[in-house]
């Protein structure tokens, strides 16, 4: 089975969590809402490349951020692709009050409360990774 390594990364802010609507550009899992992703790349550590995407997408440099809580990967069978899986690394970090810049890969931000991410069309097992953070 292929396997592809990704961050998934949320942002508390008080009580709320950040979650990111994936625009009409991207490649896969359009207009589903989502956390903070990207592919991981060759050796990179996990941990940095979430650092990465957080200020690609959201315009949040690394000094704004602070680390809550990491767990160890988890995998998930790919629903759009035979025989993959996706090896998601998830990491919870806490900002306070931050200026959204949403880039190209996301249409729409939303701040809500953790209970009610099943309200919401997201990509496969969001839920499952953001409560195995909280």
């Amino acid at each position: 089975m292929r396997s592809t390594k990704i961050v998934t990364s949320f942002l508390k802010n008080s009580d709320k969590i950040l979650i990111l609507r994936r625009s009409e550009k991207v490649k896969t899992m359009k207009g589903l809402w989502a956390g903070i992703s990207g592919i991981i790349e060759k050796d990179e550590v996990p941990l940095e490349r979430a650092k990465i995407e957080i200020f690609e997408e959201l315009g949040i440099k690394e000094e704004q951020i602070k680390l809550l809580k990491s767990i160890d990967e988890i995998r998930i069978e790919s629903p759009q692709y035979v025989n993959h899986e996706w090896e998601i690394f998830p990491f919870l970090f806490e900002v306070n009050d931050p200026e959204i810049k949403l880039n190209w890969e996301n249409s729409e931000y939303k701040w809500i409360n953790p209970n009610e991410i099943s309200n919401y069309k997201t990509v496969p097992s969001l839920e499952q990774v953001l409560f195995n953070l909280l």
